[in-house]
């Protein structure tokens, strides 16, 4: 059944602003068939907190998390690791040239832990990484709308999928989706003082100082789980969404685990004193029932009864029993794909690698995995989407290339312009490279002359791809000629080549005007356009 925009708005706003319910603990329930937890939406701001409005944008954008019902809830891990993920990969990087950010001990692990606390009703998701400051924590999460609100605000009024949030920078609101309340405890190497910022939604934040547990370094998010969601307290459940959506992110993700083992224990006093009581009973019935044999058995030598002696058994002294045990348990493989060869990889690991690359959840229309050698070595894997991004054209010349660079798996940077021309910016993918140093600057990296030979061969493979992209369509075109010739009534059906080029083709002509001095970029580039 299909309800109309407003209605599905009315019944999301009443379902927020309901009766808050009190939340309840298993000691203090009175009626025995009540679960031991019933909600969160009374819990309210530490006494003191420094407390702000969300910016107007901000406020917009979390309404129409809050009241999309139907959408898929189950994204939000899937931002909060990558959100995790990208703070590592800034900590490590900064570690480069100072060892010492690093810290020693625990806070040198490099990892995303995730737990749960069912009696409460908390998800609980933790990383060691660069964390935020105050400052970062007002600005980030509440009060300066990034770029990607607005584009993303567009985007849904437009009838956008929740799905793609992510893409658009704003992927921490989707935490209340399944959120009541929630906690951002975060504390920075530059600061002494550990920081909590606390909000329900309701267009208000607040932040204080955090007397909890010292982090040490990084940033741990508390989600107060809605009653609707407790399914997010399962462990099956949170160990299924790591490996669907984050089984590529380039750092362990460690679950809060129970298992059952069996356990050898010793044998209580009691135990012990009961088993020979029995032993000595059974012996008793054996020894009258074996006086006959003994009596025969009277002319044996000394060595029998030695022998008689030996294969007695002792008694046991321990017993087995099950336990259940808590462990923090590895739920991703961490595989950098790009390391291993084309022909060991299967076509469905591309395709979840892409997905957690890109936060979409279609499949690529087409993809190249490669491994140049020479002067400048790197691996790399490229990707072509079946959709575009929403801003394609938009801000077009100063848009940076959808590649992420690594240096000997150690990421460095997004936002490189160098990798690819601006008519190739859809292109996603990773690019890892041996030859390149690690400790240097974004800034003093683009200048590097290995640079420029990476970016010659990424041209050079991306041209390549699109290129058989569009001999397939070709040889689509014509099998479907002879079927329709064959059968009148065979029905047209879009080829992989007819999507990019509805997507992309406008990219392509603008590619054949910008690369119009390279000879062979530009019959690259004819070759597509020429199959239109």
């Amino acid at each position: 059944m299909k309800f109309s925009k407003s209605l599905a708005l009315i019944f999301g706003l009443l379902l927020v602003a309901g009766a808050a319910v009190p939340a309840v603990h298993a000691q203090d329930a009175t009626d025995a068939d009540e679960p031991a937890f019933t909600g969160h939406k009374e819990k309210s701001f530490k006494s003191g907190a420094e407390v702000s409005e969300f910016q107007a944008e901000v406020s917009r954008l979390m309404d129409i998390i809050i009241n999309s019902l139907y959408s898929n809830k189950d994204i939000f891990l899937r931002e909060l690791i990558s959100n995790g993920s990208d703070s590592l990969d800034k900590i490590r990087f900064l570690s480069l040239t100072d060892e010492s950010v690093l810290g020693s001990g625990e806070e040198a692990n490099l990892d995303i832990r995730i737990k749960v606390d069912k009696e409460n009703g908390v998800l609980s998701i933790r990383d060691r990484g660069v964390g935020m400051t105050k400052a970062e924590l007002k600005e980030n999460l509440g009060t300066i709308a990034k770029s990607g609100t607005s584009a993303f605000l567009e985007q849904m009024q437009k009838g956008g999928d929740m799905n793609l949030i992510g893409q658009f920078g704003v992927g921490f609101y989707s935490v209340y989706l399944v959120a009541d309340f929630v906690e951002v405890r975060s504390k920075h190497n530059s600061e002494d003082k550990q920081w909590i910022w606390e909000s329900k939604a309701d267009g208000a934040f607040a932040i204080s100082e955090d007397e909890g547990e010292p982090l040490g370094r990084g940033v741990e998010v508390n989600i107060y789980l809605k009653e609707e969601a407790q399914e997010y307290l399962e462990e099956d459940k949170l160990k299924e969404l790591v490996e669907k959506y984050s089984e590529f992110i380039n750092f362990p993700i460690y679950l809060w685990n129970s298992e059952e083992v069996e356990e050898d224990v010793p044998l209580s006093d009691e135990e012990l004193a009961e088993q020979a009581a029995k032993a000595e009973g059974e012996e008793d019935e054996e020894d009258l029932e074996e006086t006959e044999e003994n009596d025969e058995s009277e002319e044996n030598d000394e060595d029998d009864d030695e022998v008689e002696d030996e294969d007695e058994e002792e008694l046991p002294q321990t017993k087995t029993v099950k336990k259940t045990v808590w462990d923090w348990k590895t739920v991703n493989d961490n595989k950098a794909i790009w390391l291993r060869s084309s022909t060991e990889v299967e076509d469905d690991e591309y395709t979840k690698f892409y997905k957690a690359l890109s936060k979409d959840d279609k499949e690529p229309l087409s993809y190249t995995h490669f491994k140049a050698e020479g002067d400048v070595e790197f691996k790399s894997i490229l990707f072509i989407p079946e959709k575009p991004p929403s801003d394609l054209f938009d801000n077009y010349y100063n848009k940076a290339a959808a590649l992420k660079l690594y240096v000997r798996r150690v990421f460095i940077s997004d936002e490189f312009d160098e990798l690819l021309p601006k008519y190739l910016s859809f292109i996603k993918g990773i690019v890892d490279s041996d030859t390149l140093p690690l400790n240097v600057s974004r800034e003093t990296l683009q200048q590097h002359t290995s640079l420029k030979t990476i970016k010659k061969k990424l041209v050079r493979k991306a041209l390549d791809m699109i290129r058989k992209l569009a001999e397939e369509g070709q040889d689509d075109d014509e099998d479907e000629e002879a079927a329709v010739a064959a059968d009148d009534s065979a029905d047209e059906e879009e080829t992989k080549y007819d999507k990019f080029w509805k997507n992309y083709g406008k990219a392509i002509k603008l590619g054949i005007i910008e690369d119009a001095r390279s000879e062979e970029h530009t019959s690259e580039l004819q070759s597509p356009l020429q199959s239109r």
